[in-house]
């Protein structure tokens, strides 16, 4: 594993909120439920939804996660002999990542705003995805054509987050519980209904776009996970 800084300490109010939230998040577990040390997953319920096959990456190829957090995505496709590059604003989230990924093979670790990564990166990826992460979190007026950039032709963009609150569409304000005498830290969310999402997409070039939600697991009766996908065109 490589941990590349991207030379220079992001300081702003986003970073520390995401500090905050990492403090909430324990570690992934050590194994799931079919005894895998690794996995993908795209929802918030543990071992339910698709995998790393909505990517569609062979071995060899370079996937970028936006908002990695503890590295537990990219760590799989690293063990699937894929290059995986995870972002974070997060130092902290990216200190769980380093302690519990230690010796993982092809993945880097870059500290920063994925705005500015993308903008400063030579790299051109075969997939680019965010699971509950920036893509959720950036206004996809800027995300979306900075990344259709950096995806080779036909790569594959996807993202996961919760569906929206109906009626409460566009900038949203999502709140990150800080100390009992400190208000919580805000940060800015980005929610659509799926058939919106896939106008955005196709206006900013990509194609063979889909959105839809999956379904919790049987018997949770808690909202399902927002799944956004398409490909860049020829």
């Amino acid at each position: 594993m490589l941990d590349n800084e991207n030379g220079s300490e992001v300081s702003d109010t986003r970073s520390a909120a995401w500090d905050e939230y990492a403090q909430t998040k324990p570690q992934r577990r050590p194994t799931n439920a079919r005894g895998e040390s690794t996995w993908f997953n795209w929802t918030q319920y543990a071992d339910h939804g698709p995998g790393a096959e909505v990517l569609d990456l062979e071995p060899g190829e370079t996937a970028l996660d936006l908002g990695c957090g503890a590295g537990g995505n990219a760590a799989h496709l690293a063990g699937l002999g894929m290059r995986a590059v995870g972002i974070d604003l997060s130092p902290k989230q990216l200190a769980k990542a380093r302690d519990r990924w230690p010796d993982v093979n092809g993945m880097e670790l870059h500290q920063g705003d994925v705005l500015a990564y993308l903008g400063d990166t030579r790299t051109v990826f075969d997939a680019i995805y965010s699971v509950f992460g920036a893509g959720w979190f950036s206004d996809p007026a800027l995300l979306l054509p900075i990344i259709h950039a950096n995806l080779k032709p036909g790569g594959v963009f996807a993202m996961s987050q919760r569906p929206p609150i109906e009626g409460c569409y566009g900038c949203q304000a999502s709140y990150i519980p800080r100390g009992p005498d400190e208000d919580p830290a805000v940060v800015k969310r980005w929610d659509y209904e799926p058939d919106l999402w896939v106008l955005i997409l196709k206006e900013y070039g990509y194609v063979d776009v889909s959105a839809s939600v999956i379904a919790p697991p049987p018997g949770i009766r808690r909202t399902g996970t927002l799944l956004v996908r398409g490909v860049r065109g020829g």
